[in-house]
């Protein structure tokens, strides 16, 4: 029998009679290093490493799923349905907005979401564009770690892809913006190209001369405030014009004037609604009826001097942010003053930038007050309303486009169309490169990358090879939404580039490899680019996470003192 050295240890008798050892100090320390440490607060989570990397990636490509499916001319639109009681239906195939509408837990979607509302933004385009690639960067990235390659040597030669693509995309960027006739041209094949993907496709050549007609007249500036839109039912999207001037949605006052010439305007966000008594949370003791008529009448007086007060502008027209009574409309009419109440704000501050006047609350100092002017105002029928229509402002760049359309969701989505488009107008005026479209770019850039990753020896060619990939996934993308063979479709635009035909993408209208420059498919340089550098970006920001930690939920503390 083995003797044991019991020396390290106290022992203790127990009640049977049995000597029971305690463990070794050792022991114990070891035993206390392998129970698992909580250092947060009870309720927060943690994914560690593998698993918090997973868990962003799934994310990610989840979002970049649900939004490829409206990329390019033949994608499909999502209904969107709002929540309570007046439900509003959203159909559309804009990235950015379908991305806002939804409400994401994920950590790495929200990401994913916040970049596309920079992008729409910045640029106003390539939201869907910008999704799908970081989603496509990271689908690869997943790929990359499953074969153990470092995230770190992955970012590595994603950064080297990323500048030799933007390289490869300046190359191939023309410059018209010295060519009048020519950049008119690039304006009204961006436009087109544009509207392709979107609802306005089947009308695109008469909204892209809208657009365009629009942009130009803002001689350059890029203030997109200055074009007001207004949407209409009844009638067809054919029927949509550019009307230049200022159109307000509101109606002239009972009894004024409806047609003014060489308008001089004060806007104003004043109350004009004292001609009635409002005392509230106070007690007005009266010993008669005739009482009250006094308090009404000083009401009414203090009413009549305010109006005097405006009328020494030396204006004969007033447009006002809040609502006018009756009172003070009766003492405009009098003086043959056109008033216009309940003006929405954003309709008040088109009009004051448009008509050069500047919004007034007080009106003791006439000479400090910057009134705005226009050479006519009148009222004008479109479908069955009356709208108010202001010509000749001071701002001559400034224009409305009337949009008419069978449904709400018909007129909505027509909107966020044209705001696309002309955000890349104006971005184009600014920046005047182009690039061409139908996937073109993107094979040239990836052509650019693969031939880097030959020339690169390690583990970072694998990297940028992935980057290629995910950049080749954009056109195959593109032609899967239209039914055709993607895969026969890419690899002879692949063929075509390795014949150095740079200008050459996917012709959707056909289903073939075309020359983008013949059937003039042109984007903006700017889009691409930011499409390029966002994506990139925010792939290789989800990329470095190796560790995801969820607050603790706030507790609800019960409400002991209830109203």
């Amino acid at each position: 029998m083995e003797a044991v050295d019991l020396s390290g240890c106290s022992s203790v008798r127990s009640s049977g009679g049995v000597l029971v050892s305690s463990a070794h100090p050792i022991l114990i320390m070891a035993s206390l290093s392998m129970a698992p440490v909580s250092i947060f607060k009870h309720g927060a989570d943690e994914e560690k490493a593998e698993t918090a990397r997973l868990s962003s990636f799934i994310g990610a490509i989840a979002i970049g799923d649900l939004v490829k499916s409206t990329l390019g001319p033949k994608g499909m639109d999502k209904i969107l349905l709002g929540s309570g009681k007046d439900s509003n239906v959203t159909v559309t195939n804009d990235g950015a907005t379908i991305l806002k509408a939804i409400g994401v837990d994920n950590p790495a979607a929200k990401v994913l979401v916040d970049m596309s509302k920079v992008q729409d933004d910045e640029v106003g385009d390539g939201t869907t564009s910008v999704t799908v690639l970081a989603a496509e960067l990271l689908r690869e990235a997943e790929l990359l770690i499953a074969k153990k390659i470092h995230p770190q040597i992955i970012i590595s030669g994603w950064r080297k892809a990323t500048q030799v693509a933007r390289e490869a995309l300046r190359e191939a960027a023309v410059d018209h913006g010295s060519d009048e006739q020519k950049f008119q041209v690039d304006l009204l094949n961006i436009a087109r190209t544009t509207l392709s993907s979107k609802l306005l496709t089947h009308h695109k050549d008469h909204f892209a001369k809208l657009a365009v007609e629009a942009v130009l007249r803002l001689k350059g500036s890029g203030n997109l405030e200055a074009i007001h839109v207004i949407k209409k039912l009844g009638a067809s999207l054919t029927d949509s014009y550019l009307d230049e001037g200022f159109l307000l949605d509101k109606r002239i006052g009972v009894n004024q004037p409806k047609r003014i010439e060489n308008a001089n305007i004060l806007i104003a966000n004043t109350g004009m609604d004292t001609d009635k008594i409002k005392i509230f949370g106070s007690r007005v003791r009266v010993d008669s009826t005739a009482k009250v008529a006094e308090i009404e009448m000083a009401e009414k007086e203090k009413m009549k001097e305010k109006v005097e007060r405006i009328l020494k502008h030396g204006i004969n027209c007033f447009i006002n942010r809040q609502l006018i009574y009756n009172y003070p409309e009766q003492l405009f009419a009098a003086a043959g003053v056109m008033a216009i109440e309940h003006a929405d704000f954003a309709g008040v501050e088109r009009l004051a930038l448009v008509t050069g006047g500047e919004i007034s609350s007080t009106f003791d100092h006439p000479e400090l007050v910057k009134i705005g002017h226009c050479k006519l105002i009148e009222e004008v029928m479109i479908g069955e309303d009356t709208l108010i229509h202001f010509s000749g402002v001071d701002m001559g760049e400034a224009c409305t486009i009337v949009l008419r359309g069978a449904t709400q969701q018909i007129l909505d989505e027509a909107e966020r169309s044209l705001h696309d488009a002309l955000c890349v107008l104006a971005q184009t005026v600014k920046e005047t490169r182009t690039v061409f479209g139908g996937g073109c770019s993107e094979m040239l850039m990836a052509k650019a990358v693969s031939d880097l990753a030959n020339r690169t020896p390690g583990k970072e060619a694998v990297a940028m090879e992935s980057f290629a990939k995910a950049l080749r996934m954009l056109p195959t993308i593109i032609a899967d939404n239209a039914g055709y063979d993607s895969a026969e479709l890419v690899s002879q635009l692949r063929a075509a580039h390795q014949d150095n035909k740079n200008t050459f993408g996917l012709d959707m209208t056909q289903g073939a490899v075309g020359d983008m420059a013949t059937l003039g498919i042109t984007e903006s340089f700017q889009v691409k680019r930011q499409v390029l550098l966002s994506a990139a970006e925010a792939a290789e920001m989800i990329l470095r996470v190796d560790n995801i930690i969820k607050a603790a939920p706030r507790k609800r503390v019960p409400d002991h003192h209830p109203c």
